[in-house]
C-alpha cells in the first residue's frame, strides 16, 4: 500500500529519512545533494507536462488536465500536480480510501479512480521518462527507475490494458516533429526535437555532451536548444546523423522494456521516436536543408 509513496518520497532531494526508505525496497543508497541535482533536478524533471505538453515544458494544458483529475475526485489540486510524488502519494491514497470504505459501488469508483490516475496520469508518461533513468551513472537512481517502472508495470498487467490510448496521447496525435523543409511552422524544428510528446525522445543535457564527444564540437553553456542549434550550425549532417542514431536506438530501448508485451502506450512511444529518427535520417541527406536546420 506505501510503495508508491515511498517511491514518490525518493525522487525528491534526499533527506535523512530517505535512507531506511530506500533500505526498506532493498534500493542502494540514496547519493548526495549534488547528485540528485544534476540527475533529476536539472535533467529529468519529475512532471507530466514536461513529458505531454506540446512545448516540452512546465505548465499549460497538460498540467491542467492533470489538475482537473484531482478536483474530479473532490480533492484539492497541489501547486504542482502533475508532480511524479504527488501522484504516486495520490495512488496511495486512493488504496487505502478504498480500503476502508464499506460501501461496494463507491468501493468500485474508487477502484476505477485508481487505475485511470496509473493509465492515464502515470503510464502515459512515466514510460519515456523512466526509461531516460536507464543510462543515469547513478546505480541508485538506475534501481530506482526500475523498480517504479516494474510497480507500475506489474500492476498494469494483472488485467487487459485499456482499449484506448491515454487521453494525453490522442491528443497529441497532431504534434509531431515538423520537417524544417516545409519552412517555418512557428513550432521550430529544435524545440520540437527537445519535447518528448513531438519527437518521442528524451534528450537530457547529459545526451548532448556524448553528442559533443563523439563528434568533437563544442559544448555551448546554457539551456539544451541554444546548445542543439550550436551543433547543427557547427555541423549539421554528422549532428543530424548523430540524432537519428540516438532515436533509433531509444526506440529499440522502450520496446525492450516491454516486459509485459504488447503495451500499447510503448508502442506508441517507440512508433513517435521511430518516426523522428525517419526524418532526421531524411535531413541528414539532404544537403539543401542543412543550413537552414541549423538555423531552425
Amino acid at each position: 500500500m506505501e510503495v508508491y509513496r515511498a517511491l514518490g518520497l525518493l525522487i525528491e532531494a534526499p533527506t535523512a529519512e530517505h535512507g531506511a526508505v530506500a533500505s526498506a525496497l532493498d534500493l542502494p543508497p540514496p547519493p548526495e545533494p549534488s547528485i540528485h541535482g544534476n540527475e533529476v533536478a536539472f535533467q529529468r524533471y519529475p512532471y507530466a507536462s514536461v513529458y505531454l505538453g506540446e512545448e516540452g515544458k512546465l505548465g499549460g494544458e497538460a498540467r491542467a488536465r492533470v489538475a482537473g483529475f484531482w478536483q474530479a475526485l473532490g480533492l484539492e489540486a497541489p501547486e504542482e500536480p502533475d508532480h511524479l510524488s504527488a501522484l504516486l502519494s495520490l495512488a496511495t491514497g486512493l488504496t487505502k480510501a478504498k480500503g476502508a470504505e464499506s460501501d461496494p459501488a463507491r468501493a468500485a469508483l474508487l477502484e476505477e479512480a485508481r487505475s485511470a490516475l496509473l493509465w492515464e496520469h502515470l503510464h502515459s508518461w512515466c514510460v519515456p521518462y523512466l526509461e531516460s533513468f536507464r543510462t543515469s551513472p547513478s546505480a541508485y537512481y538506475r534501481a530506482w527507475g526500475d523498480l517504479v517502472r516494474r510497480v507500475i508495470r506489474q500492476e498494469l498487467s494483472e488485467g487487459p490494458f485499456p482499449l484506448h490510448l491515454p487521453q494525453a496521447l490522442n491528443a497529441a496525435a497532431e504534434l509531431t516533429l515538423l520537417d524544417p523543409r516545409e519552412g517555418d511552422t512557428g513550432a521550430g524544428f529544435v524545440p520540437g526535437l527537445l519535447a518528448p510528446v513531438r519527437s518521442g525522445l528524451v534528450v537530457l543535457r547529459s545526451d548532448l555532451a556524448d553528442l559533443a564527444d563523439a563528434l568533437g564540437l563544442a559544448m555551448r553553456a546554457g539551456e539544451r536548444a541554444y546548445a542543439l542549434s550550436a551543433f547543427l550550425a557547427q555541423d549539421p549532417a554528422r549532428t543530424l546523423e548523430w540524432l537519428g542514431g540516438f532515436a533509433s536506438r531509444w526506440a529499440v530501448r522502450l520496446e525492450e522494456g516491454d516486459r509485459i508485451g504488447r503495451d500499447p502506450v510503448v508502442a506508441w512511444w517507440a512508433r513517435r521516436a521511430r518516426s523522428t529518427a525517419s526524418l532526421l535520417a531524411a535531413l541528414a541527406e539532404d544537403a539543401e536543408v542543412r543550413p537552414r536546420v541549423g538555423e531552425a
